[in-house]
């Protein structure tokens, strides 16, 4: 990974900050995204990269990040969506639901943001060494997209869980979507469930931590691939594959192989992250 740089959103902590660590021991400059000041910069100074904070509940602030990473930056290799998780039923400052902007509209901002740079810098890189890797999950598997009701308005919420599902799935209709655009330009896309993973994402509950001590594994086996989908030679699958883990392609829910969705989802998150 030496001359590589890494952008790796969610890295202050678990499977992000782990990526991190392992990437730049192989000599990639990593920018460190999180949203926690303290554990951002720790992860940062730890790692020898540049910390970068994001707050995703604001789109304003994920236009700010990518501006101050354009000007860090004048090649960027690839971008790890890692950033997202479950959140409670809420609004955003911009008129959004929490949990959708967190696991899709930002990081679809981001991501087109960034899409230019990441095309220059495939211009002049090894081929097929730009990526885009987007951590998913497993929890796609029962997510329903609706191009009607993108901000989970409607239906029952399950304690989040469909709205999470639903978000989990949009980040592989993204990775789809990508790949289509992006045919030719130098640059690929991927999502991948890390496994079940002991982190901080479902909270510290006896039930939760039982099952982690029993079941789980640890960030850094979590992070494997997300590592090699960065840092690999050659990635064996084409661009748009979902890897359960390190297997591609991994099952996924009917509607991520709906290439009209896919289109439609980013026609319609172009104009939800324009609207003012």
């Amino acid at each position: 990974m030496e001359g590589r740089t890494v952008v790796i959103t969610g890295a202050s902590s678990g499977i992000g900050r782990a990526a991190a660590t392992e990437l730049a021991l192989l000599g990639a400059e990593v920018a460190v995204v999180g949203r926690n000041r303290e554990r951002t910069e720790a992860v940062a100074a730890a790692t020898g990269g540049r910390a970068f904070l994001v707050d995703y509940d604001r789109l304003d602030s994920v236009r700010e990040l990518a501006a101050a990473l354009l000007d860090a930056f004048p090649a960027i290799h690839v971008l790890a969506n890692n950033a997202g998780g479950m959140a409670e039923r809420a609004e955003t400052p911009d008129g959004h639901d929490l949990t959708f902007q967190r696991n899709h509209l930002a990081p679809f901002l981001l991501t087109t943001l960034l899409l230019d740079r990441l095309r220059e810098t495939a211009a002049s890189a090894p081929e097929g060494s730009v990526r885009i890797v987007q951590t998913s999950s497993a929890a796609s598997l029962s997510g329903r997209v609706r191009l009607d009701d993108l901000e989970n308005r409607r239906g029952r919420w399950l304690g989040g869980w469909g709205a999470y599902g639903a978000g989990k799935l949009e980040n592989v209709l993204l990775t789809r979507e990508l790949a289509r655009r992006l045919a030719g330009a130098g640059v690929s896309a991927y999502a991948f469930h890390p496994g079940f993973v002991a982190t901080r994402f479902g909270g510290d509950g006896p039930l939760i931590s039982a099952l982690q001590r029993a079941f789980a594994l640890s960030p850094e086996q979590g992070a494997q691939p997300l590592v090699r989908l960065a840092a690999a030679a050659r990635v064996p699958a084409p661009s748009g594959n979902y890897f359960d883990r390190l297997r591609a392609p991994g099952r996924t829910a009917r509607q991520a192989g709906d290439a009209d969705l896919a289109r439609g989802l980013w026609e319609a998150s172009e104009r939800l992250v324009s609207a003012r």
